[in-house]
């Protein structure tokens, strides 16, 4: 062999030795990262397990907390607001009601025709308005002129199959989703704006009260019956169709519950106790906490960053149930792991994706859209982190993480939704077949919301998860039903049933 053979076989051979060395160091570099992500995602799972027993804690503590809350204010992480309906619809009512849904940028306006117990709903009507940003911030005329000029518009609208008695004056529901002290059926003072509304001069004032001169500046003739909030309108909506409905649960991009409570069970109530001998509890509950929460890091740091400093609030946890269990917060949990994935065990390749640190980039129908992912190579997930995130190339690996992390998330929020179900039914004698030697009446809980509704693993989940807490026997006579915008016609069936002709109409 000449020199010349031998100097290249010996540079082929180091040349050999390198890319193995390389290899070597890469599938160990390789095999470090996935060990580092597995034991991330152990540490996970068990930060977010809910073994049943725990479920049941959770369940006791929400009982525990709604007895606390009804006894006096502000002796309770959970409000329990005395919504001063306390007569839910029957089905029996019957004339033109209107409705009125202000929670966001945009409202609505409703209308419906009833005919009673044999025909219900005879026909009903709706438009959506926006609202021009200028009068978020502007004044408290302006803007509730602009509602009523709305409203004006589509009752002159009305046509020839809605109809109004003779002498009879119209009156509207009106959904009103912002912080609000009530003070009876058809007042309310305004706490707070949230939602980008700010209009200083509407802080402290009956929100009713603005309505109806802004209504009257209109000329039209219209009485506000009822003021509510959107968990009140999706329980009277179930409870119009369904006579067993006993709670109202929302689980979209926020969460709440109310439930019919016993009036003498209330004992902050002070005013004289309604013929109907109940009254409907808006319980605020995303405000809930209790030490059986399975929470995580991720949980702490996304609170910590909601604190607000403007309410000299030293650390506590704020409104973390709904921060656990709601369509605002799945998506961003999911985020915030998948962060981690990236700086720690660089489950994205060696540089961590930038729109990966912007905080809400991932919204919870695409978490969803991931989870539901049933593909052999997981497509959809492939395809919503290169859209979405940037992340070109995923490996079928880094995917089945993503979604195991979706599972863990988006399963630990339906247990414990569920659980809060399960409390509310505690609270109100309903989560056992039997009571005093009687069989508990069959118990239906109203739910609304995107998250509930087009999540189909969570919805499937939280009432397997219910099943398993209640046990057979006691699930059997408990139904979920979805309510599909209950709180739209819900304020419509509350101005019915709290209308000034009711009493006359059942003379």
């Amino acid at each position: 062999m000449g020199k010349a053979a031998v100097t290249t076989a010996v540079v082929c051979a180091a040349a050999a030795c390198a890319v193995a060395a390389l290899v070597v160091r890469y599938r160990m570099r390789s095999s470090g990262r996935w060990a580092r992500v597995a034991a991330l995602l152990k540490e996970l799972e068990e930060r977010c397990a809910t073994p049943v027993g725990k479920l049941r804690q959770v369940a006791d503590a929400m009982a525990v907390e709604m007895h606390a809350g009804l006894a006096s204010e502000g002796g309770s992480k959970l409000k329990m607001l005395i919504s001063y309906v306390n007569n839910l619809p029957t089905g029996e009512e019957t004339g033109l009601f209107y409705a009125l849904d202000l929670g966001g940028t945009n409202f609505r306006v409703l209308r419906v025709q009833l005919g009673g117990k044999e025909r219900h709903v005879l026909k009903q009507e709706f438009e959506e308005v926006s609202i021009p940003p200028l009068l978020m911030v502007g004044g408290s005329d302006e803007l509730f002129d602009f509602i009523a000029s709305a409203l004006a518009k589509f009752v002159a609208s009305e046509g020839e199959d809605f109809h109004l008695p003779v002498g009879r004056q119209r009156e509207i529901g009106f959904t009103f989703s912002f912080p609000v002290r009530q003070t009876s059926i058809a007042s309310g003072t305004l706490i707070k704006w949230t939602k980008g509304f700010n209009i200083d001069e509407t802080v402290g004032e009956d929100v009713v009260a603005e309505l109806t001169r802004a209504i009257e500046r209109q000329g039209l003739d219209m009485r506000v019956s009822a003021l509510i909030n959107d968990t009140v309108g999706t329980l009277a909506g179930g409870r119009y169709h369904d006579n067993d409905v006993v709670a109202a649960v929302i689980l979209g991009t926020g969460t709440n519950a109310a439930y019919v409570e016993r009036a003498h069970a209330i004992p902050k109530w002070h005013g004289l106790l309604p013929k109907s001998g109940e009254m409907v509890i808006n319980m605020e509950w995303g405000n809930f906490r209790s030490s059986h929460l399975p929470l995580t890091d991720y949980d702490q740091a996304l609170d910590n960053e909601s604190l607000n400093p403007s309410e000299q609030v030293m650390y506590t946890w704020l409104d973390i149930f709904e921060k656990l269990i709601s369509g605002m917060y799945l998506g961003e949990i999911l985020r915030r792991v998948l962060l981690r994935l990236a700086k720690e065990a660089s489950l994205f390749g060696d540089s961590v994706p930038p729109k990966l640190e912007i905080p809400f980039m991932l919204r919870t129908p695409v978490m969803s859209a991931m989870h539901h992912d049933t593909s052999p190579d997981l497509k959809v997930v492939g395809a919503k982190l290169k859209d979405l995130l940037g992340i070109p190339n995923t490996s079928l690996k880094a995917r089945k993480v993503v979604v195991q992390i979706c599972d863990i998330v988006a399963r630990r929020g339906a247990r414990l939704a569920a659980a809060g179900v399960a409390g509310i039914l505690k609270k109100v004698g309903r989560d056992t077949a039997v009571k005093g030697g009687e069989s508990v009446p069959r118990t239906v809980v109203a739910m609304d919301g995107g998250l509930y509704e087009h999540y189909t693993i969570f919805r499937e989940c939280l009432q397997a998860t219910f099943e398993e807490m209640l046990g057979a026997e006691a699930a059997a006579s408990v139904v979920i039903k979805l309510a599909n915008d209950g709180s739209g016609i819900g304020a419509a069936l509350l101005a019915a049933s709290h209308s000034q002709y009711r009493e006359l109409e059942q003379s």
